[in-house]
């Protein structure tokens, strides 16, 4: 409409009512500066007060008029705040466009198949599966997203972080107490799945495994990584030289081989004496960290009266605001030693299972079979060989981490 009346291809305007035309009072200046300059003056309102634009007295209404929208607009903008305020700290879910993945229309009650989906991909992505496996699963499953669409690993990351499905309420970005809905994965979940998720954004790891042994094998003539390595006949690990990789580029062993040995290892390990005594060992590290597990259940719960508190109206938002604050920074701190920590749940339900799990070990995923091996062997030193073809055991050395 500017451009029309600035270039001459319109010479009036119809508008409804003054507060239909602007709301910001930059916005009417830029309007009856074009006016100006193209030498329109006529302007004729359908509803409300007839004001002449073309005279100083009618300006003079038309500003003030428009400056009573504007402050009408804000207002309007901070009641809807508030209101928003206020659901949000009473736990009550706020309107939308679609439904959550996991609830149905009221955004409250669990709809059955998709909750149960939500607890599995939480506890495969625990257990040490990837978000893009696990992706993939749900497409090969047939499971969409609300939309009806494949699934995307952002989209599913989001899934799995979500406080909602702990039974928690979101406002503006942050976690400000309980839900009114029943969780479909506890909040000490969630909060393992976070310290995961952040623990992979340190390591930095994104492309597809396509190793079981990555990162696990040392050379033994120099106690360098070895590398995996795609031949035209067969796959490898192999030590690397150069300045990337500070190897003595002298070893190398085949992979299929080495993997399937150290598979059968480590099956055989989880049915040991020898694992049952190092998870033993390992109760007062797991106790240490369930007390830190415990203590953001504590500051959660906090949260939670403070939340009901500025319900009441006992506290003001600024009030509120700043006890949060403080309460949050030690959530963080928490859930930060969370991802530092040792503790796996990639062996969750696996001790004494070792036999029946190689019949099922196959059928498992890339990443779900290095999670395993990984919570279980700290590495493995491949000697030099022999010059013979066969692959020979002797070569390897492992290091057990449990």
């Amino acid at each position: 409409m500017l451009d029309d009346l600035a270039e001459g291809r319109r010479d009036g305007v119809v508008v409804y009512h003054q507060d239909r035309l602007t709301r910001r009072p930059a916005e009417l200046e830029h309007f009856v500066g074009v006016l100006t300059k193209a030498g329109v003056g006529l302007v004729r309102f359908v509803a409300g007060a007839q004001v002449d634009v073309a005279s100083g007295d009618g300006l003079l209404v038309l500003r003030v008029l428009g400056a009573v929208a504007a402050n009408e607009s804000e207002s309007k903008s901070r009641r809807v705040r508030r209101k928003l305020d206020e659901v949000a700290a009473a736990g009550r879910p706020h309107g939308g466009s679609r439904r959550p993945f996991g609830f149905e229309d009221d955004r409250i009650t669990h709809r059955p198949d998709e909750a149960a989906v939500i607890r599995q991909l939480a506890e495969r992505f625990l257990a040490g599966e990837s978000v893009r496996s696990l992706a993939v699963w749900l497409d090969e499953q047939g499971i969409k997203t609300v939309q009806g669409g494949p699934w995307r690993t952002p989209t599913l990351s989001g899934l799995l972080a979500s406080p909602r499905n702990a039974g928690l309420r979101q406002h503006r970005g942050e976690v400000i107490g309980p839900a009114v809905w029943e969780p479909i994965v506890s909040p000490e979940t969630r909060d393992r799945v976070m310290a995961r998720q952040l623990d992979r954004a340190l390591t930095g790891r994104r492309s597809p495994r396509r190793y079981l042994l990555t990162g696990l094998l040392r050379c033994g003539r120099c106690d360098s990584k070895l590398y995996s390595a795609a031949r035209e006949s067969s796959r490898r690990y192999v030590c690397l030289s150069g300045p990337d990789h500070g190897g003595c580029g002298r070893l190398t062993v085949v992979a299929d081989p080495l993997e399937d040995f150290i598979a059968r290892m480590v099956l055989d390990r989880l049915d040991s004496p020898d694992l049952a005594a190092a998870l033993d060992g390992r109760a007062g590290t797991d106790a240490a960290m369930a007390g830190v597990a415990d203590g953001i259940a504590e500051d959660r719960a906090q949260l939670e009266e403070l939340a009901a508190v500025y319900a009441a109206r006992d506290i003001t938002m600024r009030e509120w605001l700043a006890a949060r604050k403080a309460i949050e920074a030690r959530i963080s701190e928490a859930e930060r030693r969370l991802a530092r920590s040792t503790r796996s749940d990639a062996l969750a339900g696996l001790p004494g299972q070792g036999e029946r799990l190689s019949t099922l070990w196959a059928g498992l995923n890339l990443t779900r079979q290095h999670a395993i091996v990984a919570a279980v062997m700290d590495r493995a030193t491949i000697s030099p060989g022999t010059g013979s073809r066969t692959f020979d055991r002797a070569r390897v050395q492992v290091t057990w981490r449990l």
